[in-house]
């Protein structure tokens, strides 16, 4: 349990510019003291200390506004980032070296008692404000864009954004193998392209039209009626 108190730790000075040394970590990021007190929940509740590991998650919610039920299962080196907001339920798996932002809820939707709530991978960074909702699996290495309704499994290294979540291609890849971040002004719109395809096509039928009103052009007959494709006078 030390041992794994510390990877934790040192996972948050390794990966945020904005830590400035252990000390400062383990005694002002909310997000990692949440973390810490799940590792103890968890503990009590696989002990069948299921009241007191409630007990124990509800004083964390109230310290760090971070509400993880004892049940969830949460990787090594995981990095709740600000922390304020986010919600993990009872059956949700997060993968090692998950990066989860404020905001963000993995949820259930259903009352039944079974698998109801996400599977995430490994090395996957889930953006502000995300909502990934039901027994789905998020791929390793997968991206989920800030604010992005994620209802649908999604398959190792994508980029999910928009609601309801759709998966769009890597633009870029980082040169770090482990942590990947797709920068914003790189991700492609698709609404923007579904737009631009849109008036291509629009010029293409516009092309086709005044192609097509050239060709039946109205012209005089040989006996001074005017006539044309499809009237005459």
């Amino acid at each position: 349990m030390l041992a794994r108190l510390r990877s934790d730790l040192r996972a948050i000075t390794e990966r945020d510019p904005a830590s400035r040394g252990p000390l400062e970590t383990a005694l002002t990021y909310p997000g990692l003291h949440a973390l810490w007190a799940h590792r103890i929940a968890h503990q009590l509740w696989h002990r069948r200390l299921k009241f007191l590991a409630r007990w124990l998650a509800a004083v964390a919610r109230v310290f760090t506004g971070v509400d993880i039920h004892p049940a969830a299962s949460l990787g090594e080196r995981v990095f709740i980032d600000h922390a304020m907001g986010v919600v993990i339920g009872e059956t949700a798996v997060v993968g090692d070296d998950v990066t989860i932002y404020q905001g963000v809820t993995l949820g259930g939707t259903s009352l039944s008692h079974e698998k109801r709530h996400p599977t995430i991978g490994r090395r996957v960074i889930i953006g502000a404000g995300a909502k990934v909702l039901g027994p789905i699996t998020v791929g390793d290495d997968s991206r989920v864009g800030a604010n992005a309704v994620v209802v649908n499994s999604v398959p190792p290294n994508s980029v999910v954004v928009g609601i309801p979540g759709r998966v769009i291609a890597r633009s870029s890849e980082s040169k770090n193998p482990t942590f990947k971040i797709v920068a914003s002004e790189l991700v492609p719109d698709p609404v923007g392209l579904s737009l631009e395809s849109l008036f291509e096509r629009l010029h293409d039928v516009e092309d086709a039209i005044e192609l097509r009103a050239r060709v039946r052009e109205v012209r005089p007959s040989a006996a001074g009626i005017w006539s044309g494709d499809d009237f005459s006078i």
